[in-house]
């Protein structure tokens, strides 16, 4: 595997057992990202994508196959080796903003710095830093109940970012807002690749992907596409 991969699944497979018998949910994905890539990921609902972010993202098991995260073979890991690599390498965005409706924005961001023993201090600076970087830097003291859809998500941001992680996996993350919004979030999904992090979008969204450079489609849990972005590729895709 090269320095410059990040990402790598081999002969990738998953079935979930239900009681009309084994559900497969993918099927023999070979996939490398590279360092700095911007990769949508598109498909049909129950074509495997999500899936597919589950594993990368380390919050899933392949029932048989083999993905290498970071130079790191993730079926070697014992559960507190796969906490520290998803803490250190991923930063994780959603549809859902998931944010504490009691706590302000700075400690929503720092969230992930309390799990990291890191102390208050440090967490308070570090976050008060990323939420300028999204352009909420006035905003720390405010409940999130107090900022719009957009903003809230700016927040789930920053704080996936509060680990200087290498990778961001985003699901689906303009699905609650509108198109302006949609179109600012993207952009500073672009601006942070820009910076060298590794992006990887699950979108349903001819617009959204075309942020990316490269789209991977899924289906029936298969890649079925891998290649660069182009509007009318990606509309065809989507058809």
């Amino acid at each position: 595997m090269s320095e410059r991969t990040l990402i790598r699944t081999e002969h990738l497979c998953k079935q979930y057992e239900t009681e009309a018998g084994p559900v497969p949910a993918l099927r023999d994905v070979d996939l490398e990202i590279r360092r700095g890539e911007f990769v949508a990921v598109m498909g049909p609902s129950g074509s495997g994508k999500s899936t597919f972010m589950n594993i990368v993202g380390c919050l899933d098991l392949p029932t048989s196959g083999r993905y290498v995260l970071d130079e790191r073979d993730v079926a070697t890991l014992d559960t507190d080796q796969l906490a520290r690599l998803r803490n250190e390498v991923i930063g994780f965005v959603f549809q859902g903003f998931n944010l504490l409706p009691r706590a302000d924005l700075v400690d929503n961001v720092a969230l992930p710095l309390v799990y990291a023993g890191v102390p208050r201090a440090e967490r308070v600076v570090r976050a008060s830093e990323m939420l300028a970087k999204v352009g909420l830097g006035a905003y720390g003291h405010h409940a999130p109940n107090q900022i719009s859809g957009g903003q809230q998500q700016r927040v789930a941001i920053a704080r996936a970012l509060i680990s200087r992680p290498q990778l961001i996996l985003a699901d689906e993350p303009t699905g609650n807002l509108d198109t302006a919004t949609s179109r600012e979030i993207m952009q500073l999904f672009a601006q942070l690749n820009d910076e060298g992090i590794t992006i990887v979008v699950v979108t349903h969204e001819t617009d959204i992907a075309m942020y990316a450079k490269r789209l991977v489609r899924f289906v029936d849990g298969r890649v079925v596409h891998d290649g660069a972005v182009s509007r009318q590729l990606v509309e065809a895709q989507h058809a």
